[in-house]
């Protein structure tokens, strides 16, 4: 009896602490439908035509794609796992391809080369759609500061933490536990941080986003001082991972505006 107990308590451990691949699904969708919000109504248009052929219409419908594919497509899914992070050599923080970045498998170079096909209209439709998810995931995922981190950690994966009566690693509780600790869904919270996309820096480019991640990792609080986490911790992290949330949708919203549109926004 003991000894199934202990197995049931070590499975609870080891599912509770599974490595996360992005932004969870609250905080996806919200940088996606704030970005919608935030791109022209020909953009929105652009969008619809790339996506209505395969029963998608927003950016909100294809939010999670790139992580789906984990059960969708778990073929595709392994062959794209690296894109969506990039790991950097220092806390100096300087991205420097050839070293972090090798064989373009890194969410910098993902991030630029699905814009790239994206922007090119001569390219076939599904292609181009296939490239729209991937930018709408990537950019978001770029933000998320453990997504584009120096430390030796896996993006904290193996940085286990204690909620309450939870197991939880930290990776994870950047990816969800932090923004779904708001109980909004994604619509309420998009519509509250919506006023801070029209502020939030819509410049740069790949590589300036993952360092700003990496920085946010090396000079911010993202690790806490133990292993015991509570609401009052994820209360002064919140604003950060909504800053974050907010400046992906701004970028977002701008490149698509340029990419569909060929106007800036």
């Amino acid at each position: 009896m003991c000894l199934l107990r202990y197995f049931a308590a070590y499975l609870v451990l080891i599912l509770s602490s599974a490595p996360a691949a992005a932004w969870g699904v609250l905080a996806h969708n919200t940088i996606a439908g704030l970005a919608q919000e935030h791109v022209s109504a020909s953009v929105r248009q652009a969008v619809r035509a790339l996506l209505q052929p395969d029963q998608e219409s927003t950016l909100v419908d294809i939010a999670t794609w790139a992580d789906d594919l984990r059960d969708s497509d778990p073929a595709r899914f392994r062959a794209t796992g690296k894109l969506h992070y990039v790991n950097f050599s220092s806390d100096g923080c300087r991205y420097d391809p050839g070293r972090d970045c090798r064989n373009g498998e890194c969410v910098v170079a993902a991030i630029q080369r699905n814009i790239a096909i994206l922007a090119d209209h001569s390219r076939p439709r599904a292609e181009r759609a296939d490239a729209l998810r991937f930018v709408s995931h990537l950019i978001a995922d770029v933000h998320q500061p453990l997504h584009a981190s120096y430390r030796r950690d896996k993006g904290g994966n193996t940085v286990q933490l204690r909620y309450g009566r939870e197991n939880w690693n930290l990776h994870s509780v950047w990816d969800s536990l932090i923004p779904n600790s708001t109980r909004r869904r994604w619509p309420d919270y998009a519509a509250a941080l919506t006023a801070g996309v029209d502020k939030a820096s819509a410049v740069g480019d790949a590589v300036q986003w993952a360092e700003e991640s990496c920085r946010i990792v090396r000079d911010g609080s993202v690790y806490p001082a133990g292993e015991r986490i509570d609401d009052a911790w994820l209360a002064r992290m919140r604003p950060v991972a909504e800053q974050r949330m907010q400046q992906a949708a701004a970028r977002l919203a701008a490149v698509l505006e340029h990419a569909l549109s060929g106007r800036s926004h």
